[in-house]
């Protein structure tokens, strides 16, 4: 893809991003950071204030798909808009109205459209099934109190679980399907679910979720920052011409989902230890002091990154996230 074919995909998942007006202040923040970061990096794409075109309602949907010539590339626009649309677990009635719209714009007929949209869907079920649902989003168990003479949580098997679903979702950057990645984030929902509930912590969906976003990496602007990430390196305009991902190119997103599930697991870790009493400040501040050293190690975990992604499947994934 060119660069304004390029431009034109990022564009279509901003406004998929923004198709419900929802996000909160925390999320509109993140995606704008991470636009801002696209535009450090290609700065040819002229993505400094595509933000706010977006959120203003400035951008012509129609407009920016006539840029997309190609049928794998407007399958990779409505594809990733889906993928964006469900990232909190359901499509709402004004996503889906974006979403019927954006597929009569890119000219796809409902035999393309149907099978994305049920990817798509089941991805959200991914999501769904990582962490239990509760009627209160927030509330949590009390901690379990010490008892004298009984072991806490075994917090070197606790280290080895981290280490594990980091290199699983490094794994899965490298699979040849562009929607492997959107396994991610369920994987990283049902890590702090275990971690949660080993310190005595029955933690429901709505509170990984506000966890999440608290340490900046919520659901929408994570499946951006991935997207965003292979686009501009060329993966998946590789991918929709049907060459598939190279190594080298696939490093940074690589070492970007590793790097961000080992900090997220070891930062849960030290919150719920510590019984949640770490401040949002407290806990963004250590989130990020581990982020380098995490991608630091992911060259060194790389050969068991690659032999993972060697052995999974679709199927296999799903699996993962729905297993207790």
């Amino acid at each position: 893809m060119n660069p304004e074919q390029q431009h034109a995909v990022l564009t279509i998942a901003l406004l998929a991003a923004f198709a419900d007006d929802h996000h909160d202040e925390r999320e509109r923040e993140q995606i704008r950071r991470l636009v801002d970061t696209l535009g450090d990096q290609a700065t040819d794409l002229h993505l400094a204030g595509l933000y706010g075109q977006v959120l203003l309602k400035q951008v012509n949907v129609a407009a920016v798909a006539a840029t997309l010539t190609d049928l794998s590339q407007r399958q990779l626009a409505f594809e990733t808009a889906v993928c964006v649309c469900d990232a909190d677990g359901h499509t709402t009635g004004p996503e889906a109205a974006f979403l019927q719209n954006l597929a009569q714009v890119l000219r796809l007929d409902a035999g393309v459209t149907r099978p994305l949209n049920q990817q798509g869907q089941a991805m959200a079920d991914l999501a769904d099934a990582a962490a239990p649902q509760s009627t209160n989003t927030v509330a949590l168990a009390p901690a379990a109190p010490a008892v004298p003479g009984v072991a806490g949580p075994d917090q070197a098997e606790l280290d080895r679980s981290i280490l594990n679903y980091a290199i699983l979702n490094g794994a899965l950057e490298l699979l040849p399907q562009s929607w492997a990645s959107m396994g991610i984030v369920p994987l990283q929902i049902k890590m702090v679910y275990s971690i949660g509930k080993a310190h005595g912590f029955e933690l429901d969906q709505g509170h990984i979720r506000d966890f999440l976003a608290t340490l900046g990496v919520g659901l929408t602007s994570q499946y951006l920052e991935q997207f965003g990430r292979k686009l501009l390196g060329g993966l998946l305009g590789q991918l929709a011409g049907g060459m598939g991902k190279s190594l080298g190119k696939a490093t940074a997103s690589v070492a970007f989902s590793f790097a961000t599930t080992y900090a997220l697991g070891h930062v849960a870790k030290r919150y719920y230890a510590g019984g949640r009493q770490m401040s949002t400040a407290l806990l963004q501040e250590t989130f990020q002091s581990l982020i380098q050293p995490a991608k630091d190690m992911q060259a060194h975990y790389l050969p068991q990154i690659r032999q993972k992604a060697s052995s999974l499947d679709m199927g296999q994934i799903m699996s993962l996230v729905k297993g207790r």
